[in-house]
């Protein structure tokens, strides 16, 4: 992917003092309209810098959005995007507050898709994640600053009503009721102002674009109930319901406290992970002189520095140093790996020993980082069915509320008789009892948990409903070398071989990828010995000349080994043959992953039917199936044929999770119903499965399948909440059994509970 420039201003600064964040040039710029639950947010300045250009030519950019409330909210911003002309797609992630949106130009850019939110009374600015906090942490103070007005109004309010009721029972006179009420009013109607300012600016900013929020008939049903108050105090009447509608008020924001906070904890995982980025980096010039430059600005090829204790800012190789580095955000295991010269280290991993120098080979939106902060996204925006019926559902929400609780007035006060102050009270419990907010919560908050959960173990999602297919598997295959192998071969016979042949052998190995090759490489990595005229024959091997001397390495054909030389042996056979010398074998064995055998024991507990598929000979295959008590197996199968096995599997409709190669398996990864790739860190990118893991264990696969199974549990049992709540609660309310201030802590909890019922998933995991 290539990426749009980002200008740099010297005298931007980032939070922290750090240089240069993504998305700190356009901080400060444009002052934005207040944000609707009380801070303000950056305004993009200019949208096109954070505008990502893939091979294809569609655009792509995220932002966050400010003042979703509902289901309505995103419905809102995605129906309005997807509108114009050129719009791709516009998927919201309510849980994340994320707004990712694909287009092709000329029809639409960067700056017609900011615009078009913001029409829409929504605030949006970069996804900067240090931004982004900060404006949460702002968002927290406010929310507790209404909530303590309207605790200690509420309180006081109380107090005063409490003391009217009491007098209805002694010879308390009208002129002192009223007077307690006019009291009550001057606390209440101030403190409903200001507590009410995070609903009521939703409310007009909603109404005034011409839509509809939850925020609507929440402030619908506060006002109401104010004024209803203040309207019989004014007239000397027995009742006023300023304690309610105070009371109530504070409850909600309780609520809406608590929802935040809740929200905040399941994204906690996804939304960290740019902030783990170094923001800046040290490159080292010709002269040896260091240089402190933003980080994205680093190109490839330069020599950077990077100090013991300091976060890895690019991708690279080790130059110069050594050190050990803790890599779990890459690998998901807490244990530090040795660094030296020729060592891969990637962005946001730290460098924990001694100072070493590395040589870039990505930087910025290149970077693996950057990679893994892609698949969370796709993975977050994905519409599982689940998002769809919750979606379709949360649509009706609006017109429903409103003619129910028209409908719960005029039956109460035209049917049932009940006066005007009665009917407008049940009408207001109506409006804020009905919640569509746990409805719109309910999958994907459950989806980021899962994905969070995952990615802090070292398993990438890739696909937005990979966790729901991933759930209902009944059939697991593996590919041998590579999956359940570890595919880096180990030389066994070197103590019986010439030395001199291993340099030789070693000096030619270098000059090929294969993992045979390297594994040679590793065996002799040392070799006084030049080789040149290099050729590689796929299929066969390599030849070269060292000292006019013919050297080649390959199989046993390429080198003429004698047929009866050749073991046919469970060990991995590799030839090297020296002018008109007999030809040496050298033998290597691939170990197989250290929980292979469980892995496979635990998925065949569970009732899933597990098969081994490999391309590599009978005594090899055979021999791994033994090891791991798979039962069926196949060897020597091209990748048509393991193709061919999965489509007839699908066939007898069996759900199969194929676990394989990421790249040579690639065809037979996107046949299954599911896939999942091991891949090294250089790998990530390019691997054709929905879940990458990057330890060497392979209960990443048992993990994974755990999780989406506790996944899809809990979507279910949030589903069943959301609407069991609303069948029960809304029936209530039109009975007039519950109070507006019940009404607010039932619609409060309906949220609460769905996103704590999320958060289970994180139990029993390994951090």
């Amino acid at each position: 992917m290539t990426v749009l420039a980002t200008p740099y201003p010297e005298d931007m600064r980032a939070h922290g003092g750090d240089c240069c964040d993504m998305g700190s040039a356009a901080i400060g710029t444009v002052a934005m309209r207040a944000n609707i639950n009380g801070p303000r947010l950056p305004e993009m300045a200019d949208p096109a810098a954070y505008v990502r250009v893939d091979d294809t030519g569609i655009h792509h950019l995220h932002m966050f959005v400010d003042g979703l409330q509902c289901a309505n909210c995103i419905r809102s911003i995605e129906g309005g995007l997807r509108s114009l002309a050129g719009v791709i797609s516009a998927r919201v992630n309510m849980s994340t507050g994320r707004l990712y949106v694909s287009w092709r130009p000329p029809q639409m850019t960067a700056l017609k898709v900011a615009n078009t939110v913001q029409g829409l009374g929504y605030a949006v600015s970069p996804y900067d994640p240090a931004t982004v906090q900060d404006n949460r942490d702002k968002t927290d103070r406010a929310l507790l600053s209404a909530m303590a007005v309207s605790g200690f109004a509420a309180a006081n309010v109380m107090l005063l009503s409490v003391s009217i009721w009491a007098g209805a029972f002694s010879d308390m006179g009208p002129a002192t009721r009223d007077l307690f009420h006019w009291i009550s009013a001057a606390i209440a109607l101030p403190a409903v102002a200001f507590a009410g300012r995070p609903f009521f600016r939703s409310a007009v900013e909603a109404l005034r674009h011409g839509r509809m929020n939850m925020d609507v008939p929440i402030s619908l049903a506060v006002v109401l109930a104010a004024a209803m108050s203040l309207h019989q105090t004014i007239y000397g009447r027995e009742h006023a319901y300023f304690d309610a509608s105070i009371s109530l008020l504070f409850f909600l924001l309780v609520g809406r406290y608590l929802d935040h906070r809740a929200r905040t904890k399941a994204r906690a995982t996804a939304s960290h992970l740019l902030g783990l980025a170094a923001s800046s980096a040290t490159v080292v010039d010709a002269q040896g002189v260091h240089h402190l430059i933003p980080a994205r600005n680093v190109s490839p090829g330069a020599l950077v520095f990077v100090a013991a204790g300091g976060k890895v800012p690019v991708d690279g190789v080790v130059v110069d140093g050594a050190s050990t580095v803790d890599t779990s955000l890459v690998t998901g295991e807490s244990i530090p790996v040795n660094a030296s010269c020729g060592t891969s280290l990637f962005a946001g991993t730290i460098n924990l020993a001694a100072p070493v120098r590395m040589r870039v080979t990505a930087a910025g939106e290149d970077t693996l980082l950057a990679d893994i902060m892609r698949m969370v996204e796709v993975a977050e925006r994905g519409r599982t069915k689940f998002i769809r019926i919750a979606d379709r559902a949360a649509t009706l929400y609006a017109p429903l509320v409103h003619v129910l609780a028209l409908a719960a007035f005029g039956g109460w006060w035209l049917i049932a008789g009940a006066d005007v102050e009665t009917s407008l009270m049940v009408a207001v419990a109506v409006l804020i009892i009905t919640c569509p907010c746990a409805l719109g919560l309910a999958v994907p908050v459950v989806q980021t948990v899962a994905i969070g959960t995952l990615l802090r173990n070292g398993i990438l999602c890739k696909s937005g409903d990979g966790l729901e297919r991933l759930a209902a598997i009944d059939t697991v295959v593996f590919d041998k070398t590579g999956t359940l192998t570890l595919g880096r071969p180990e030389l066994l016979n070197a103590e019986d071989m010439d030395p001199r042949i291993l340099e030789l052998a070693g000096a030619l190995a270098r000059h090929s990828t294969h993992p045979m090759s390297q594994a040679m490489v590793r065996a002799c990595p040392q070799s006084e010995f030049a080789v040149g005229e290099i050729q590689e024959n796929p299929g066969f091997g390599l030849s070269g000349v060292c000292a006019n001397v013919p050297l080649r390495l390959g199989n046993a054909a390429w080198c003429d080994a004698d047929q009866q030389q050749v073991s046919n042996g469970v060990n991995l056979e590799l030839w090297f043959r020296y002018g008109t010398d007999d030809p040496v074998c050298l033998q290597f064995a691939d170990h197989l992953r250290p929980d292979a055998k469980a892995t496979v024991a635990k998925l065949q507990r569970w009732g899933i039917h597990v098969e081994l598929l490999s391309g590599d000979r009978p005594e090899a295959v055979s021999n791994i199936a033994s090891e791991t008590g798979i039962q069926t197996w196949r060897a020597q199968c091209l990748p048509t044929e393991k193709c061919e096995r999965l489509s007839e599997m699908a066939g007898d409709g069996r759900q199969v999770l194929m676990v394989g190669d990421g790249l040579n398996d690639a065809p037979a990864l996107t046949l299954g119903h599911v896939s999942m790739s091991p891949a090294t860190g250089a790998e990530i990118s390019q691997a054709a499965a929905d879940f990458v893991f990057q330890a060497d264990n392979l209960d990443a696969v048992t993990m994974a399948v755990e999780l989406a199974r506790k996944a899809d549990r809990r979507v279910r049992e949030n589903i069943g909440l959301s609407i069991g709540y609303n069948i029960i609660a809304v029936p209530i309310a039109m009975l007039g059994l519950v109070t507006p201030l019940i009404a607010a802590i039932a619609m409060s909890s309906s949220s609460i509970v769905v996103t704590l019922n999320a958060l289970r998933l994180r139990l029993g995991r390994r951090a």
